[in-house]
C-alpha cells in the first residue's frame, strides 16, 4: 500500500510552525519547508508568486500583521497522487479563525472573532514543497464585516461546516481501493457536465446528477452563490442560475485533482472559460469571456457523492470583467 505520511507529517509540520509564526518570523518559517523555486498560485489579489519570500510578503505577513491568535481550522486533509503529474500533493481545507485587530485588504479591523474559509494544496517533491495554491472565501471575509458587495445569494449563508461524518482528517493511511472508488465516481461526474457543456443542455433534470450523487447531497458553495441541500434544491439555487446565466462554457482541466479514501480534491488554474449572459450572481450581462478558477472538495458516502466544498475566486472572474470587488468595497468604506 502506497504510504503518504512523510509527506502529511511535512506538511503538518509546516502548519504548526505557521500557527506559531508571526510577521517578522514567517519568512524563515516557509524558507525551512519550501523550495527555493517554490511556485505559489494565489486567489486575487494575491496572484501568482515566485518564492517564499514573495509569498510571506504579498500574503502572510499582511495577514498576520492584521489578525491575531491566529488559529487553522481543519475540516479535510488528505494527500495521494496526483492523477495531472504524478507528484504528491496534500490538500487541506478549513477556516483560519482569529481576531481581526487590524486593517486588512484596505477593510477596517473589527475586533471580533472572524473566520477565513480556506483550501490549501501542496506539491511535495524530496522533502520539500515545490508547488503551492491557497484559495481563499474573501467575499466571505467581507460579508463577516456586514457588507454585501454583491447582490443576495440563491443559497444559504453560514460558516461552512466540516463533514457530516467527522471523519476528514486523514492522518493515516487509507485504502487505495476506497480511494481509487473515489477518483473514479468524481471523474464520471465530471464527465457527464462536461457533456453538459458539450451539448449546451443548461437545465437537466434531476436525474442526471442522481447518477453520482446522493439526493440530500450538499453543496456548500462560496459567498456570493451559498450552500443548498438537496438535488432539487441545488439546480434551483445553484445549477440553474450558473448554467443559464453563462455562455460559452468551456473546461480547461486541472493541475491538481486526487482523491484518498473517501475523499477528493481539485482545482485548476483556470479550471472554466465562460461568458455571463446575465443573471448569474444577480448581475447583468458583460459579454466578456471571463476565466474561472475553483476548488472542489468531496465526500464519496457509499457509492455516491454526498458532500461538495467548493471555492470559487469570484473576486478575480469579476475583476476580468472590469468590476473590483474588493478596490470598490475598499474606496466606499475608507471615503
Amino acid at each position: 500500500m502506497k504510504s503518504f505520511q512523510d509527506q502529511k507529517s511535512l506538511i503538518l509540520s509546516y502548519y504548526d510552525e505557521l500557527e506559531a509564526a508571526s510577521a517578522g518570523s514567517v519568512k524563515k518559517v516557509i524558507s525551512q519547508f519550501a523550495a527555493p523555486d517554490f511556485k505559489w498560485y494565489g486567489v486575487y489579489p494575491f496572484n501568482e508568486q515566485n518564492g517564499g519570500d514573495a509569498v510571506a510578503e504579498v500574503f502572510w505577513i499582511p495577514f498576520l500583521s492584521a489578525w491575531s491568535n491566529v488559529q487553522r481550522r481543519q475540516d479535510v486533509f488528505l494527500a495521494g497522487i496526483n492523477e495531472i503529474d504524478n507528484a504528491v500533493w496534500v490538500i487541506s481545507m478549513g477556516h483560519f479563525m482569529g481576531l481581526l485587530d487590524g486593517n486588512w485588504l484596505g477593510l477596517p479591523a473589527s475586533r471580533k472573532m472572524t473566520f477565513l474559509r480556506y483550501a490549501d494544496f501542496n506539491c511535495i517533491q524530496d522533502g520539500k514543497i515545490v508547488k503551492g495554491s491557497f484559495f481563499c472565501d474573501l467575499i466571505g471575509f467581507i460579508n463577516q464585516l456586514g457588507i454585501n458587495p454583491l447582490p443576495p445569494q440563491t443559497g444559504a449563508s453560514f460558516i461552512c461546516p466540516g463533514p457530516r461524518t467527522h471523519d476528514g482528517l486523514l492522518f493515516q493511511s487509507q485504502d487505495q481501493r476506497e480511494s481509487k472508488k473515489t477518483l473514479d465516481l468524481v471523474n464520471r461526474m465530471i464527465g457527464d457536465l462536461t457533456d453538459l457543456n458539450k451539448t449546451e443542455n443548461d437545465c437537466p433534470p434531476p436525474e442526471l446528477l442522481a447518477k453520482t450523487w446522493h439526493d440530500d447531497m450538499i453543496w456548500y458553495g462560496p459567498a456570493g452563490i451559498g450552500a443548498s441541500y438537496t438535488i432539487p434544491r441545488y439546480q434551483e439555487q445553484h445549477q440553474y442560475p450558473f448554467r443559464m446565466g453563462l455562455k460559452g462554457k468551456v473546461f480547461n482541466g486541472h493541475i491538481c485533482r486526487f482523491a484518498e479514501g473517501n475523499y477528493a480534491g481539485f482545482f485548476g488554474w483556470a479550471n472554466l472559460t465562460n461568458t455571463p449572459i446575465g443573471g448569474f450572481l444577480g448581475l447583468p450581462a458583460s459579454n466578456i469571456a471571463a476565466d474561472m478558477r475553483v476548488v472542489d472538495i468531496y465526500r464519496r458516502q457509499g457509492e455516491k457523492l454526498s458532500e461538495n466544498w467548493v471555492l470559487i475566486d469570484l473576486p478575480w472572474w469579476l475583476k476580468q470583467q472590469g468590476v473590483d470587488v474588493l478596490g470598490r468595497t475598499k474606496n466606499i468604506l475608507n471615503n
